[in-house]
């Protein structure tokens, strides 16, 4: 067979497609991402993003219930929103295979948290198959949904930041399996969760689990490779290549199958060697499940494993006392490149205005986050998805605005807002809550790579087949004025994000009118969007005041002299620093 290099993200795609997957469905979060875009390129397979985590496993889970092989994808904090119909759908079974692609992010590269979603898994009591290179992820993937159908199961295909994006040789098949749809029948004592028939299903899992325990035993994902019987590691996943690195010497029990655990196999390696160590990466979920099945474990000689941030071959070293590889120290004399909006981005101005009325932001998730760093400190508490107008409330049931005298704003995008935002707003509106809310339209789902979303109607089909983000979607698009109208917002607004005077209108008579609930959608599209340059602008006589950096462009500058400098090559024309400059130094003439 021939060898493709993949990243794991892509052989998990080519191994549901062989598999016969015939549904994709997720929401877009690093590192899961690329799964479902490198899926729906395949033909005799449906994809499509939904608005959340939790109905993408509702709608992954009618399909395998309704007899079709299904695949759903999501990032670390993704499951946390579709956790309520995970612990039920471990309950009612599956019927056609359904894998859950959980994917974590040690050392926070692109998260708001680091979680261990093998808790999820073991919480559960669903079988979690960890792959540590992209070889394993195409295998485990296509072993998955026999495995799902086997024990009538979901499955948890676990994986992090590493192994996604990392490419290694695969050697796939492909060919795709002739999979057909299983029958449908109706069941309502196995399906339908009153809690009558939740208590008979409960008896179903405990004896599935004691199965799936005799099944961990002879597991083919997990392996021995013994090396010498002084030192044995027990390991899974991406760190499973840094102990091989860092420990070429030790005995290893790699584990693919992690929920649940060969408690003898695991006993024997133990008693194998002379000291048993498990190293893992910012959890303790492996110690602390092999301690509990009675395994005696060694802590590291030299130094505890860090408790957070992914390992590395050097950190595993240090621990173990065997000091660190020689590596090329990093170039002092490199400047630093903090994290900016882009050039012309149209978030920039609103948090330079939020900025300017010294107002308390509740923020969100999104490229927008960023409007807590310099030069705006305009973004005072980020959480979770769809929290920003719910901790408004918050503080403002608190007193926050009359105690402070700054006014308390929410700031959202457009694709979390459609994702969990609705319903915070639909609660303030309930209650009676007032204050602003700010929706940042910018007409893609920018951080995780221009996806399309329910706000600009692009679907995960129109995207996958070349089709430009807002060029004739398929979709339909939602309208956030007569949405807000429809629940009950009467001051509600549409502003151009590129218009700074109609940006500080806007947020001047939402603040005036304290005593409403007033939603601005501020909108105009990303700039990974809409790639047009316009003319760009000149400077003259300039005062070298410094108000036009402050609005954080990286096309601006200063010149050795201290005056204003624009760089031509990152410039996009977008006006942004023309209308901020106060004595009009900067111009199109």
């Amino acid at each position: 067979m021939d060898k493709h290099l993949m990243s794991g993200n892509e052989a998990i795609a080519q191994g549901a497609w062989e598999a016969g997957c015939a549904v994709g469905v997720g929401y877009p979060g690093t590192p899961s991402t690329e799964t479902l875009e490198a899926l729906v390129r395949r033909e005799d397979v449906y994809c499509e993003w939904a608005p959340n985590e939790k109905v993408a496993l509702e709608v992954g889970l009618g399909a395998a219930i309704g007899g079709a092989r299904s695949l759903v994808t999501m990032k670390h904090v993704g499951v946390n929103v579709a956790a309520d119909p995970l612990m039920s759908a471990c309950n009612t079974g599956v019927n056609a295979g359904l894998v859950l692609l959980a994917a974590d992010d040690p050392s926070c590269y692109s998260s708001q948290n680091e979680q261990d979603s093998r808790f999820y898994a073991a919480f559960a009591r669903i079988p979690c198959l960890s792959a540590t290179d992209s070889a394993e992820c195409y295998e485990m993937t296509r072993a998955a949904f026999e495995l799902s159908e086997r024990f009538d199961t979901p499955v948890m295909l676990h994986e992090t930041m590493r192994i996604a994006h990392t490419r290694t040789l695969v050697s796939p098949e492909g060919v795709r399996e002739a999979v057909e749809p299983r029958p449908y029948e109706d069941n309502i004592g196995k399906y339908v969760m009153m809690p009558a028939n939740a208590v008979r299903r409960r008896a179903a899992v405990d004896e599935r689990t004691r199965e799936l325990a005799d099944y961990a035993e002879t597991c083919p994902w997990n392996r021995v490779e013994t090396r010498g019987e002084k030192v044995g590691v027990i390991c899974s996943g991406a760190v499973y290549q840094h102990v091989r690195e860092a420990l070429p010497d030790a005995s290893t029990f790699k584990l693919g199958l992690v929920w649940p655990l060969p408690a003898d196999a695991l006993a024997r390696f133990a008693t194998s060697v002379e000291h048993c160590y498990v190293v893992e990466e910012a959890s303790d979920y492996l110690s602390e499940h092999v301690r509990a099945l009675g395994v005696t474990l060694d802590t590291p000689p030299a130094a505890p494993l860090p408790a957070g941030g992914e390992l590395t071959p050097a950190k595993i070293r240090a621990a173990f006392g065997l000091g660190e590889p020689a590596h090329l120290a990093a170039a002092e004399d490199l400047p630093p490149r903090p994290p900016a909006f882009c050039p012309g981005c149209p978030h920039r101005l609103v948090f330079c205005e939020l900025r300017r009325i010294k107002a308390i932001v509740t923020g969100d998730i999104g490229c927008y986050t960023l409007g807590a760093v310099a030069p705006y400190g305009a973004c005072h508490t980020v959480i979770d998805m769809g929290a920003s107008l719910s901790m408004a409330h918050g503080m403002e049931l608190a007193g926050t605005p009359e105690r402070t005298g700054r006014p308390v704003i929410g700031v959202i995008g457009d694709s979390t807002f459609a994702h969990s935002g609705i319903t915070s707003l639909l609660g303030t509106i309930y209650n009676g809550g007032v204050g602003t809310l700010c929706i940042l339209d910018n007409r893609t789902t920018a951080m995780t790579g221009t996806q399309g979303n329910p706000v600009n109607g692009v679907t995960l089909t129109d995207s996958g087949h070349g089709v430009g983000p807002l060029d004739n979607p398929t979709g339909k698009a939602l309208d956030l004025i007569a949405l807000c109208r429809a629940l009950g917002v009467e001051d509600v607004r549409e502003v151009d994000a590129q218009d700074l005077q109609a940006v500080r209108g806007a947020l001047k008579d939402a603040v005036a009118n304290a005593d409403q609930l007033s939603v601005i959608v501020f909108k105009a599209p990303c700039r990974l969007v809409d790639r047009s340059r316009g003319k760009l602008p000149t400077i003259r006589d300039c005062r070298a005041c410094g108000q036009c950096l402050k609005i954080g462009c990286p096309a601006l500058g200063r010149a050795k002299d201290g005056t204003a400098a624009i760089d031509p090559t990152q410039c996009i024309g977008c006006d942004q620093c023309v209308q901020s400059c106060p004595f009009h130094c900067i111009t199109k003439e």
